[in-house]
């Protein structure tokens, strides 16, 4: 069965699907079968920045009733499985969130990670895609406004018995405007698991729908990523030990 791990924050424009995207790579190069879903129906993304957009078979298609689990399971780099949302208006309209629950756990029959890229803010959508994981990741930018919306998003994962296992710092740029990891941790209590610096290589690789970790394999934020699916997957290994 599937670790499945929302990555959620309180707020637009943190990066989670960047996270998800290039996080999903690292995990799948270390060999761990991944897959990544595509969860904001609305904004969908995740699919445009590994340049996954020509796929007639989408979640919304599932979300519809319409098609099979396996047909919209599109292949990425270093073998990571996405799981698209449709960029088309109507696809957007015609899905049912309520079927949401069962794809995911279809999907965690085929995966040992399972990364769901939620969206934004608190929510309807938002909340329905944060209860279909089990462990949430807050993703934030280190600034004030990012964090406070980010406490709001774990005290109703809190609530809805999803465990919050750690935050990741996107888009640090090491100034003085920046909050500390340090403030960030103890202001949110969770551990922080990665920080990612602001690297213009990121949106260069979104551009092309290219994951970074396989664009600029010896860059430090492809670091950063391979660190952070390194630690989840020890965590995996620990917990299972433990068992």
């Amino acid at each position: 069965m599937a670790r499945i791990i929302s990555f959620a924050s309180g707020k637009g424009g943190t990066g989670k699907t960047i996270i998800v995207a290039n996080l999903g790579v690292a995990i799948a190069q270390l060999g761990k079968r991944t897959i990544a879903i595509d969860a904001d129906v609305t904004m969908a993304n995740l699919g445009l920045v590994l340049g996954l957009t020509d796929k007639k078979v989408t979640l919304n298609n599932l979300l519809s009733g319409e098609g099979k689990i396996e047909q919209a399971i599109c292949i990425g780099p270093a073998g990571l499985k996405v799981v698209p949302c449709s960029m088309s208006l109507n696809k957007v309209r015609e899905a049912r969130l309520e079927r949401l629950k069962k794809v995911v756990e279809k999907l965690a029959e085929k995966t040992d990670f399972l990364l769901v890229d939620s969206p934004s803010g608190m929510d309807h959508d938002s909340i329905t895609a944060l209860t279909l994981a089990q462990e949430v990741i807050l993703v934030v930018n280190p600034d004030f406004v990012s964090v406070f919306e980010a406490i709001k998003v774990k005290v109703v994962a809190e609530r809805l018995h999803v465990k919050p296992i750690g935050v990741v710092i996107n888009r640090a740029r090491g100034n003085r405007s920046d909050i500390s990891p340090k403030e960030i941790g103890t202001t949110l209590d969770l551990p922080v698991l990665e920080v990612i610096q602001e690297d213009v290589e990121v949106r260069h690789a979104a551009a092309l729908g290219e994951s970074v970790v396989i664009r600029s394999p010896k860059s430090l934020v492809a670091n950063a990523f391979n660190e952070l699916a390194g630690k989840l997957v020890k965590q995996k290994i620990d917990s299972q030990a433990s068992q």
